[in-house]
Formats: C-alpha cells, structure tokens, sequence
C-alpha cells in the first residue's frame, strides 16, 4: 500500500529518548567519561536532547559534539549532487572516552561506518557505542546499535522520515512506502 504511516509522534520520540538516556545510563560504568557525538543533521539535536536528559538524573554534564561524514562515505564518488559538508565540532578530546555516536536511523549501516573512520581522526575512544533512535533494518555492514528508541521492520523500498523540532519545527517519525509499479502484461503473438 502506498502512502505514509506515522510511527512515532512528539510524545512517542521523547519516551524512546527518555528510555534511552536511562538505559545508557544504566550501562556506562563511569558516565564521567561519557561523550556524545551527533552524526549531521538529526543526530545532532538528537545527541543535545539525550545529553540534557542525562544531566537531570545524573548530575553529569556530557560533552556533545557533531561530526560530518561526508568525506568518509563509500559512496561520495557515485553522487551527482555534490553534498553540502557541515561543521564537524568535537570540543573535547575523544580519547580515553566512551563515546555514543548518534544518528536518527540506522539502515544499512555505511553512514555509521563513515563515522567511526570520521571519529577515529579524533584520537582512540575507550569503547564506541551506537545509539539510533529508529533502527529499520537491511544491514549491508556488521554493525547494530546499542541504544534503540523504536525498531521499526521495513522493506528495502520504503523511507523513514525522522523530523525533529530543531531543524523541521516539529518531532515525529514517518515511514514512507513507494507506490507499487504497475506490472506491464506481455501478450502472446
């Protein structure tokens, strides 16, 4: 069926982020040493909102910082559109840190993969970990993340749609299914 299906709406986005916090949290041994870096654009904000809710119940301020990937991608050369590049900004240093790399989806995989060589530049992390907040599937890398707000099943053709009140003015997520291309009927001569 074609058309767009809302699978998360604001209140549904600040649970996962709440949950989330809460869970990294939990699995941090020393959240002192605890670095967020949002990979550009979504991951950004998402990175800033789940340092805040951290800092409430911990006490902790965590550094947050935003990574382009760009120059990292495995598919720079193929694109026609020549991509804008954004501020990379890491205000602090990496190594020796537990870093959470964060993004709005995960889907195959390559753009945390261009962020792991990204972020590699910045020094040696004492463990890197992956938070997105919807994981959709079709992992073309060996990756996964560690910090889920709502898996969601898709189809290889469908879209997930993050928007985020920073950068679209208002939170929600969408999946996106393509309309179905008509079967052509060969007729026999």
């Amino acid at each position: 069926m074609p058309g767009e299906t809302t699978m998360m709406d604001a209140k549904a986005i600040d649970r996962a982020l709440s949950r989330m916090a809460h869970e990294i949290a939990e699995q941090t041994e020393k959240v002192a040493l605890l670095a967020f870096v949002g990979i550009h654009s979504r991951g950004v904000p998402l990175a800033h909102r789940l340092a805040s809710r951290m800092e409430a119940f911990t006490g902790v301020k965590i550094p947050v910082g935003a990574l382009d990937i760009t120059l990292h991608r495995d598919d720079l050369r193929n694109r026609v559109i020549i991509p804008k590049i954004q501020p990379t900004h890491i205000p602090f240093d990496v190594s020796g840190r537990h870093v959470v790399l964060i993004d709005d989806v995960l889907f195959t995989g390559r753009s945390f993969q261009a962020a792991l060589n990204a972020l590699l530049d910045f020094g040696r992390c004492a463990r890197i970990r992956i938070a997105v907040l919807v994981d959709r599937g079709h992992r073309e890398l060996p990756l996964k993340a560690d910090f889920v707000g709502k898996n969601v099943p898709t189809s290889p053709e469908q879209k997930v749609v993050v928007r985020l009140r920073e950068i679209d003015g208002e939170d929600g997520a969408t999946l996106i299914t393509p309309p179905a291309t008509p079967t052509q009927t060969v007729s026999a001569p």
